[in-house]
Order: structure tokens, then sequence, then C-alpha cells
């Protein structure tokens, strides 16, 4: 016992020597957190902010497949679709700019990069920014601004007063309008406009009596209030970042940013009755159906009554899945001046909707809040967490909710409960994957962001129709080693080296890697703070490459212990600590 004590004390002593290697080896991006038996194991999506290519990965981090042939970054949004095909959205340079979120450009790939349609939707008047979506019928609905001169918007009765430098020095407000288009897959570059709704059709205020719109806001919550949320106004005005379509009630909502409201209108309706306040199947026309987040918008409330606060992704859970039964709504709550906050935090929220089985909203009464008063359910993130802009989040089958921190480039899963058991950081910046341990530059031109940003993260089920058929094998990770490894891709490292396991602490499972420069017989082990052997890990020959292999102590209790490689002349020994 002695013999064995005295050489567990010489493998600590090393262990402590080592600090700066194990140090170096902490993980800072890709896969940070997997507990297996809790989170929902399916295939994620993501499209750096940064860069060209889209990924997609398994919950180990592991690279399934890519599509890297588009010429633009993301504009922002991605989606999967069903036949295998990627449809984004894309980031372009066009001749109007909203300031954020600018896009102009849809492209549509098939599952092997073939670029099969693509469409540009800008101009000096009008550009599709955000976000898109397809319909069931082929159809892409999107978000689109519109340029107004500053004539147009004093005649719409706007308070002059109340603009922001910026409007004046543009000469144009840039209001939000919705467009669905049908693409042309035998010219693969054109389209037909088929059904347009324009904020600018629905707007009321209090401001101008000379003006036809002129009226009492808080009477008419369906209308748009010109003075919003009672701040200056911008010039992007409505600052619209996401869209989402509902198929049982052919209804279409959209996040409103500048308001932090989600609005939801009527998508039944021709363009014509889209334009008015009749028609459709509600009656409506294009007036609102319904609103939450903030009745202070439409005179119901003040800032005790305000839920969202510049939100993002908002977005009705999926049939099927828990929530879906009562419509509830998620969204990325941003939080900025989040009301009653010293500092801004953000949220992953979900509400349930004041609507019935047949897509029909609670009656209003003037002057009060849209219901519901409060929120269903609300994951609220660590400060450190904090995302002042883009971000998502997003109802999993299993009842988890899988949030990106866009600004942080961070994914991550969470049960009902608000346990973490899923952890991603996006490794790619501007010029590719990132080195392992390297520090994520900032994105200079925007203080908030850092450079592996992601708008938005969706994750597919496995029995998705898009894998259908389709070989998906896990190559390797898609941060690089500093040994130029990628993963397990087979290059061989320059020298060996042991990695710090992943996570620790860790409860029940984690993840031990190591790199060796030549094949020979490897020896890993795991042993408790008396030398005791715990279990063997490998014990075998292995070929030159990155390796990992997993252990789950659920038969351990908690403590420090050590794991130990052998690798013909090479050894080493480094801590980790189980917490139960």
């Amino acid at each position: 016992m002695k013999t064995r004590r005295m050489i567990f004390t010489i493998m600590i002593s090393v262990l402590y020597c080592c600090t700066g290697i194990i140090i170096s080896q902490t993980k800072n991006m890709g896969l940070i957190l997997n507990e297996t038996a809790k989170a929902y194991d399916g295939y994620t999506l993501f499209a750096p902010k940064q860069y060209t290519a889209t990924y997609l990965i398994n919950n180990e981090g592991k690279l399934l497949h890519s599509w890297t042939k588009s010429q633009f970054p993301p504009g922002q949004s991605v989606y999967l679709l069903e036949n295998g095909h990627l449809l984004r959205s894309c980031m372009t340079k066009g001749q109007l700019s909203s300031g954020g979120g600018e896009g102009g450009r849809i492209e549509e790939y098939d599952w092997d990069g073939n670029l099969v349609w693509s469409t540009d939707f800008s101009a000096s008047t009008y550009m599709q920014h955000h976000d898109i979506k397809m319909l069931p019928n082929g159809n892409i609905i999107m978000l689109v601004i519109e340029k107004k001169t500053l004539a147009e918007v004093e005649a719409a009765g706007f308070d002059n007063t109340k603009f922001q430098p910026e409007i004046s020095q543009k000469g144009m407000m840039l209001p939000d309008y919705v467009a669905e288009i049908k693409p042309n897959y035998v010219t693969k570059t054109t389209y037909d406009l088929v059904w347009e709704w324009h904020t600018w059709d629905h707007l009321i205020q209090s401001h101008d009596a000379t003006k036809n719109n002129y009226g009492v806001p808080k009477n008419h919550p369906e209308l748009v209030d010109c003075a919003g949320d009672g701040k200056n106004l911008p010039s992007f005005w409505n600052h619209m970042n996401a869209i989402d379509y509902n198929p049982k009630f052919d209804q279409i909502a959209m996040s409103v940013r500048g308001n932090s409201e989600v609005w939801i209108i009527d998508h039944s309706t021709t363009t014509a009755e889209a334009a008015g306040h009749t028609g459709g199947k509600r009656g409506k026309g294009g007036d609102l159906l319904y609103r939450w987040g903030n009745p202070y918008t439409y005179g119901a409330g003040t800032v005790s009554t305000q839920r969202y606060f510049q939100q993002h992704d908002v977005e009705w859970v999926k049939p099927g899945y828990p929530g879906s039964l009562t419509y509830n709504m998620t969204c990325y709550n941003n939080g900025l001046n989040r009301a009653g906050f010293t500092t801004n935090q953000s949220s992953a929220d979900e509400f349930t909707p004041a609507v019935d089985s047949n897509g029909n909203y609670a009656s209003v009464t003037a002057g009060s809040p849209l219901l519901p008063a409060n929120l269903t359910w609300t994951y609220l993130l660590p400060v450190t967490e904090y995302s002042e802009n883009i971000s998502g989040a997003y109802r999993l089958p299993n009842g988890n909710t899988l949030i990106c921190s866009g600004t942080l480039g961070l994914f991550q899963e969470v049960t009902p409960a608000k346990e973490v058991v899923w952890k991603y950081i996006c490794p790619v910046a501007a010029t590719g994957p990132m080195t392992q341990g390297q520090t994520i530059p900032s994105d200079l031109a925007r203080p908030a962001e850092f450079m592996n940003s992601v708008f938005r993260v969706y994750r597919y089920p496995k029995d998705y129709a898009a894998f259908t058929g389709r070989t998906l094998t896990p190559g390797g990770t898609i941060e690089i080693y500093s040994s130029g490894v990628i993963g397990e891709s087979g290059n061989v490292p320059s020298s060996f080296e042991m990695h710090q396991n992943y996570p620790n602490p860790f409860n029940p499972e984690t993840t031990i890697g190591y790199q060796l420069p030549a094949s020979g017989f490897v020896s890993l082990k795991i042993y408790d703070v008396l030398g005791q052997e715990i279990a063997t890990l490998v014990n075998e020959e292995k070929s030159a490459g990155t390796h990992e292999v997993k252990f789950n102590g659920s038969h351990m209790a908690s403590g420090i212990y050590y794991y130990a490689i052998t690798a013909g002349s090479f050894s080493r020994t480094m801590k980790m600590i189980c917490i139960k």
C-alpha cells in the first residue's frame, strides 16, 4: 500500500507540474457538455454569422455534413428542408441598408451542395432581411423592409419631433412588410410574387387629426400606433427579426423587436384584403389578429406589464411537441433594458396565447392588456450569457428547449426543470474553423458580438425526412486542434498529448481525449485518490491520430479521481472530479 501511495503522490506531483498544459487544453469551443441520458439526440444545423459555410453536427459535436458553396454569409436564417435541401438567406451589400440583419438574397442547395434556385430580393426601395420560411406548398414568406420618404412618413401622421437623427440624415424610414413568393425552378433564378402584407396599411395615430388614420390607439389594438413604444423612432422602425407560419390556422407570426411584441396576422386574405380591414377567414383583413409582449404599445399597460424586451425568434411550438396542444410560442428574450433588473439579462421564454383550437383569439377590452398576463415557462440565462441581439429558442420533441445565445455563438439545451444538459460553442469565425483553445475574437464592428456569432440554431430528429436514405457518418470535429488534427480525421499529430476531460466536473459521463503521433500500445486507466484502479478504458494497439473515449462514472461516489495514460515512453496523469 505504501508503494502504491508513493506512486500516486508522484503522479499527483506530475499533475500539478503540468498545470500549464492542462489549462492550454481547456475547451472553449466545440462540444462542452453532452448528458446523453437527458439531451435530445438529433442533428443540429447552424450557420456561423461571419462565414459562408453551413454545418450539420451530431450531439457529440462531430461533423455529419456541410454546405460550402455559397459566396455569402447568412442573412440571417438557414433551414434544412424535408427533401434534404438547404434553404438559406444571404447577407449582401444591397442598395438599401437597415443597419442590422441585412439579407437581400435567398439560395436553395440540394444535399450535395448544388445550387438549385436563387434570387436577389433587393433594390433601392426594398430588401429581404433577417428571416424566411418555406410554406407547406413550397412558397416562401419573408421579412422585407421598404423605403418611405420623409414626406410619406409625415403624411402618415408620424410626429417628426420624435425622430431619431438618422431618419432626417437618411431622409427615410424603413417599415416592414411580408412578401410571399413562388420560386421558379425552371429558370432557377426567378419567382412569382403571390401575396403581400404591409405594416404601413394598418397604422393609427393620435398626433395629427387631419390625417385619415387619426384615432385613439388604445381603442384599436388591431392597428399599429405610429408612436410605437413611446421612445424616439429609428429609421429601422419595426425591426422585425423572425417570421413563422401556423398551417392549422393559416396565420403568420412576426417578432417585432422595435415594439418588443409578437404580431399575428391572417394569411388567408388576398393581397387586396391584407391591405384593408375586412376579408379573409377571420374577417379582419390585414389587421392584427393578436399581439403580445408589450401592452404599452397599444395604450394598455405600463413597464410592469411588459414581458418581451427586444426579443428574437418568436415561433409556435411544433405540432406533437410539448406545449403544442395549447399553441404555445417560444422566443429568445434578449432582455435589453429589462424592467426590474439592474443589468441586462437574457432568457428563453414560453407563453400560451389566448386562442382556441380554431385559431380565434379572445376578445379584447379597450385599454386592457391582451392575455395571458404572464409567461408559461422561462429560463433566465446567467448574466455572463447575455446576448444583446440575434439569438433563438426552440422547443425540442422531448420537451427540452434548444437555446442559441447568438452573440456568443453558444448553443445549449435546457430541460423543463432548467438543467443544462448539452452545450456547444461555435468554433467558426470569419476566416473559418478556429483552433481549440485560441481566444475567440471580438467583432470590432459590433462590440456586443464575437466573431463566432450565430443567428439561430435548429436540431432535427434523426427520423426527419431529409435524412432518409442518406449516409450520415460522423467525421471529426469542426474545430482544429493545436497539432492540426480535426477530431479523429486521421491526420497525424506532431506530439503526444492528453486532453482535459470534458465536462469536468462531471455526472455521470465525461469524455477523455488524447493524441498519438505514431501507432502503438495504449493503456488508459482511472484511479481513485488511494491509487486503486477504478476502470480500464483503453488497453490495446491504437493508430496515430486523435482519439476520444467516453467514461460513465454512475457507479462512483463524488470525489477526485485521476486518469493516467501510457503509450510507449509517453505517460501522463490528470485530475477529474465527479460530483453527484
